[in-house]
């Protein structure tokens, strides 16, 4: 971490390699918003309230294990959750996605995918437990027929409406695959012991 972290982690004008003009020069339409006043929050902007803050900088939080970091950031923000710490392959995945800048489609395709596993490996757990998880009670499927799903749907304008079609295909498919699979692997079990 450098001595004095400098904007966007204190506030204040962050310190430019170039100066306006020669931003300006380099970058049609870069500075617009420059002068406050051609801002829309410009009147209600207020940069002489006080805040109550007593420092320019937090104190960081310790990081006692390594935290997943944008490489667009010098460093991890002064204060991160930890409730849910990175574990096995999805923890591996989300790692590696942060090796890939925000605005690649990688980063967040490997997040989702990252998702993807965890969910899945929780629910594979789950059935290790006395309280396996039930996607019939638990994803609220009883609720279409129960809580007016059907008339909530149609002739309201919702947006939501065009992906509808595949939501059961993402929600129970990989339920439809696992017992498939567990099928496939208890008939294989089966004739084996059988031949």
């Amino acid at each position: 971490m450098p001595e004095k972290p400098s904007t966007p982690y204190i506030a204040g004008a962050p310190k430019r390699k170039f100066s306006n003009e020669e931003l300006r020069a380099r970058i049609p339409g870069w500075g617009a918003d420059l002068d406050p006043a051609d801002r829309p929050s410009g009147p209600k902007e207020r940069t002489d309230l006080v805040t109550g803050a007593h420092w320019d900088f937090p104190e960081r939080q310790p990081e006692k294990q390594p935290r997943e970091r944008s490489i667009e950031h010098e460093f991890v923000t002064p204060v991160f959750g930890t409730a849910v710490p990175l574990k096995g392959v999805s923890g591996v995945m989300r790692r590696y996605a942060y090796r890939y800048g925000e605005a690649r489609a990688a980063h967040w395709l490997i997040l989702i995918a990252a998702d993807r596993v965890d969910a899945g490996g929780s629910h594979l757990r789950s059935f290790l437990t006395l309280h396996p998880d039930n996607p019939v009670t638990e994803s609220g499927v009883l609720s279409e027929f129960t809580r007016h799903g059907f008339s909530s749907r149609f002739g309201r304008n919702r947006a939501d409406l065009k992906e509808q079609a595949v939501v059961p295909l993402i929600a129970a498919g990989p339920w439809i695959l696992g017992g498939a699979a567990a099928f496939a692997g208890i008939r294989a079990l089966v004739r084996t012991v059988r031949s």
